[in-house]
């Protein structure tokens, strides 16, 4: 019997193939914005859900954009502290802060939003004719099984 363990290319691994080539694209974009107005790739995260509008709890971001609740929540406290968005507490429960957008922070995602489709589109424009078969794959991938 073969031990297949020694067989294994972690290179190989589709697990890590998208963990590497997402964080890649992540900070890629990051230097972008980080250049510019200072952000971090969690505070870009909590910006970007929050550009949806309306009142959205730690809770909600955490489930959407893949951070973790501390992180989201210093994200936010520091973007708070920046007059980028504005905590809402929920009058029944209080560990439900509500984050939304102050004027301050719309008018940043008013800049931020185009920058992330330019690069969105140079990224796609790279793939050329695979484009559509990544998009297709990812979908299948991020699939919700439960």
């Amino acid at each position: 019997m073969t031990d297949t363990t020694l067989d294994f290319d972690l290179t190989a691994f589709l697990p890590y193939r998208l963990a590497i080539a997402a964080a890649k694209v992540s900070r890629a974009f990051s230097d972008h914005y980080t250049a510019e107005f200072g952000l971090t790739i969690p505070e870009w995260r909590v910006l970007a859900h929050l550009s949806k509008g309306g009142c959205v709890s730690v809770r909600d971001i955490h489930a959407v954009v893949d951070v973790d609740k501390p992180t989201i929540s210093r994200a936010a406290s520091r973007l708070g502290a920046a007059g980028l968005v504005t905590k809402v507490g929920q009058q029944q429960d209080a560990r439900l802060v509500g984050l939304s957008l102050t004027a301050a922070g719309r008018a940043l995602m008013a800049r931020l939003i185009p920058m992330a489709l330019a690069y969105q589109a140079e990224l796609l424009a790279g793939l050329g004719e695979r484009a559509a078969g990544l998009d297709q794959g990812l979908r299948a991938v991020m699939e919700d099984r439960t």
